[in-house]
C-alpha cells in the first residue's frame, strides 16, 4: 500500500528501461537530472539483496525556488524524487510524491499555489510518457 501522498504507477516495462525512459521524459520537459542511485547497487556493494530500486532526483530551478522563497523548509524534498522498483511479484512501479501533498506539508501560501499546480501537471506528464510504449 502506497504512503500517504506517493502516486505509484504500475509499468508495463523493466526497472531500468522505465528509470530510463522516466530520466529521458525529464530531460525532454526540460528539467534537469541531477543524480540516479541505485539503491541496489549499494546493497549489493555490502553483500546485501535488494530488488531493483533505483532514485531519480530532477527538477527546475525556475519552479522549486519559489516554493523554498515561501517556505525555505522545503528545500529538504526538492528537487522532485521519482522512485523506480521491483516488488516481490516482479511488478515493476513508478513512484513520486505528489507536489500538493508537499504544499500542504510545509504550509504554503496561496501565492505559490499556481507554481505547485504546475509542478504537479509536470510530474504527472513525464510520469505518463515514462510509461507510453511510444519512444
Amino acid at each position: 500500500m502506497p504512503a500517504e501522498g506517493l502516486t505509484a504507477l504500475q509499468s508495463g516495462f523493466g526497472a531500468k528501461e522505465t528509470m530510463d525512459r522516466m530520466a529521458e521524459a525529464v530531460t525532454a520537459k526540460g528539467m534537469t537530472v541531477f543524480a540516479r542511485v541505485d539503491h541496489a547497487a549499494g546493497a549489493a556493494a555490502v553483500g546485501m539483496a535488494l530488488r531493483p530500486t533505483e532514485l531519480l532526483i530532477f527538477g527546475n530551478a525556475k519552479a522549486g525556488t519559489p516554493l523554498m522563497q515561501d517556505e525555505q523548509a522545503i528545500g529538504i524534498d526538492l528537487p522532485l524524487k521519482a522512485l523506480v522498483y521491483e516488488d516481490a511479484a516482479g511488478t515493476v512501479w513508478l513512484a513520486y510524491i505528489d507536489p500538493r501533498l508537499l504544499a500542504r506539508r510545509y504550509g504554503l501560501g496561496a501565492a505559490v499555489a499556481p507554481q505547485v499546480e504546475a509542478m504537479a501537471a509536470a510530474l504527472a506528464a513525464v510520469a505518463a510518457a515514462a510509461m507510453t510504449a511510444a519512444r
